[in-house]
């Protein structure tokens, strides 16, 4: 009688997230993590992504953050100079060239106490965000104007009224709702 074996593959210079899932296999079903941890695990694998390199979506709310989307340009520069002054360095804030936004990384929880704002909208879960890799500075395509610092969120409160002083126009309202397919 002969037993079948099964190889382990072999990966010359593995990814780290070709590690993680290599360790998620060979631990087996007992030692897998629990179903509460899949989220630890996704974060992680993103984390991975993003230090290494890759762009990754994130789903906004839970445990990390949402995000306030304004007009880029130069008052919303403005604004990133006022809370920058405001928390001794501003929070996380990609600028996407291309599509004319501003992403400003805000504490999780904030869209659901988001009130209307004329010159921004926040969204939290169920909506994603690409994040571009850390060391992405500049363009072309998305990058960090302000990158993510591990301890810094920009607070919803000092953004808001930064917004309201600089005034980033065009209001993403229309657009956000056309692309988003929400009733305005």
């Amino acid at each position: 009688m002969s037993t079948a074996t099964v190889e382990r593959p072999v990966l010359v210079d593995p990814t780290a997230e070709q590690l993680l899932d290599l360790v998620d296999a060979e631990a087996g079903p007992v030692r897998r993590p629990a179903a509460d941890m899949g989220d630890l695990a996704a974060l992680v694998r993103s984390f991975v992504g993003v230090v290494h390199g890759r762009p990754t979506r994130e789903r906004l709310g839970g445990g990390l953050f949402d995000v306030v989307i304004t007009a880029a340009g130069g008052r919303a520069r403005a604004a990133v100079a006022a809370m920058d002054e405001a928390q001794g360095g501003c929070g996380g804030v990609i600028e996407d060239p291309e599509a004319g936004w501003c992403y400003w990384l805000v504490p999780p929880g904030s869209a659901s106490k988001w009130q209307p704002h004329p010159y921004a909208v926040c969204l939290g879960a169920p909506y994603r965000i690409t994040l571009p890799p850390l060391n992405r500075t500049a363009p072309p395509g998305p990058y960090w104007y302000r990158p993510s610092a591990r301890d810094r969120l920009v607070p919803a409160g000092p953004l808001r009224a930064a917004l309201a002083q600089h005034r980033p126009e065009p209001a993403p309202h229309e657009p956000l709702a056309a692309q988003l397919g929400l009733t305005p």
